[in-house]
């Protein structure tokens, strides 16, 4: 007779057995696995970092499977969501500002940038729709983004916390740019540090300031990746952090001793950089940019200058406008979808943005008595610092804002929706 295998429970992954989490891995479905293995492949980028293997489109092939495994797996079932609207009115708001746009054929060739995200959002919702995978699938998420944070941490580390014009550099992909990589590890720190504290209860000493160094290390890449948008967002999510009780004397030196620290990290060029904040010509171009982004969206109200069309409506009707090299995106988010979908677009957008938020400030869930607050604001700060670095940079299509809501919708739906009796705490 064979020997009955025991049920890996909730506790059991929580205590961050490798070997127990990895051999529930095993027993999952094919379109779980898939999913997974899409995010490993997109925010770890092995097949840049290792060129030999980079003779397939990973990333579409893990999407494709995840599609396919999908009808094989029963326990998939259709989530529903208020996001789910919105991101569909979103996808309609595009397609007619494409239409309708000043240059339909750049519109038409950057569909995907948008499509795709709404196909992947769907897919994790709907696959990643237990305790047990949700957990899974953010260690996954953490673990990449901390293979990242180390890696880089190091580096800067290594060459004396000094100053490079190039600031910190990930894998070619989303976030190979130190601005975009400083985005991602806005969005990742206040995750990461929940992550730590709530599972403070179910692991060793030796595990939980390993996980520490999770939030530790993106916060120096942050203030290594020299980019002024991304180090005020993180002062904004530390003040945030600490509203509540901001008044109080303990805190108010502990946020003045981090700020003094995050300072006194700060290389001397990099401080030169922020006292010349709106004066050098990078700044002067962005002002211009989002000056003749608010008139663009002035005279056309509705649907924008039309998707992606910023730059060559820019380049056509502002060429007196231009200080630098080459046109280029507006570098703030509003101002990229005021002008690629006009007001329409632009309100769906923001109620994503406060629908995002308040779910995140409602989550509530049986279990999770002790954390649900904690888990919520850590994800409405990880938010917080996506917008504020936003303002500096043109990042609407990137993966942070469009992850983070499928995140939110699959805990809210593995924890909240779950009716079944469950063994463990979170």
């Amino acid at each position: 007779m064979r020997k009955k295998v025991r049920e890996i429970a909730e506790e059991d992954l929580y205590s961050l057995n490798i070997g127990m989490n990895w051999r529930y891995l095993k027993s999952e479905s094919f379109a779980f696995w898939m999913i997974c293995a899409y995010l490993f492949f997109e925010y770890v980028r092995p097949q840049s970092i290792f060129p030999v293997i980079d003779f397939l489109p990973w990333t579409q092939l893990t999407i494709i499977g995840a599609l396919v495994g999908c009808f094989t797996d029963r326990t998939v079932r259709w989530v529903s969501s208020s996001v789910n609207v919105l991101l569909v009115l979103f996808l309609i708001t595009i397609l007619l500002s494409s239409v309708f746009a000043y240059f339909p054929s750049v519109s038409y060739g950057n569909l995907d940038k948008y499509y795709l995200w709404v196909i992947i959002y769907f897919l994790i919702i709907n696959i990643v729709n237990t305790r047990k995978r949700f957990f899974i699938f953010l260690c996954i998420f953490l673990v990449a983004s901390f293979k990242l944070s180390l890696s880089l941490s190091l580096t800067w580390a290594k060459r004396g916390f000094s100053f490079t014009d190039w600031g910190l550099s990930g894998p070619p992909g989303f976030f190979q740019n130190s601005g975009e990589l400083a985005i991602q590890m806005l969005v990742f720190w206040p995750i990461a540090w929940a992550f730590a504290h709530s599972l403070k209860t179910h692991i060793t000493k030796t595990w939980y300031w390993l996980l520490m160094l999770m939030p530790i290390t993106a916060i120096m890449v942050i203030l290594g990746a020299s980019s002024r948008g991304a180090q005020l967002a993180l002062v904004v999510q530390l003040v945030v952090m600490n509203y509540r009780t901001v008044f109080k004397p303990r805190v108010i030196i502990s946020l003045g001793v981090a700020l003094f620290l995050l300072w006194t990290f700060l290389p001397d060029e990099q401080k030169e950089r922020f006292q010349t904040m709106g004066e050098d010509k990078t700044s002067r171009q962005r002002i211009l940019y989002f000056e003749n982004g608010l008139e663009m969206i002035g005279e056309h109200p509705v649907f924008g200058v039309g998707y992606f069309n910023f730059v060559p409506y820019f380049k056509r009707y502002y060429p007196d406008d231009i200080i630098v090299h080459r046109v280029e995106l507006p570098h703030n988010i509003i101002i990229q979808v005021g002008t690629d979908t006009g007001g329409v677009g632009l309100s769906i957008f923001l109620a994503l943005i406060i629908v995002a938020f308040r779910k995140a400030q409602g989550f509530r869930a049986k279990g999770c008595e002790k954390n649900q607050v904690l888990i919520g604001r850590a994800a409405n700060i990880s938010l917080i610092g996506f917008l504020v670095a936003g303002q500096f940079v043109t990042v609407t299509y990137y993966p942070y804002l469009w992850i983070h809501l499928a995140l939110l919708v699959s805990m809210r739906n593995s924890f909240m929706g779950d009716s079944k009796k469950r063994k463990g705490k979170l």
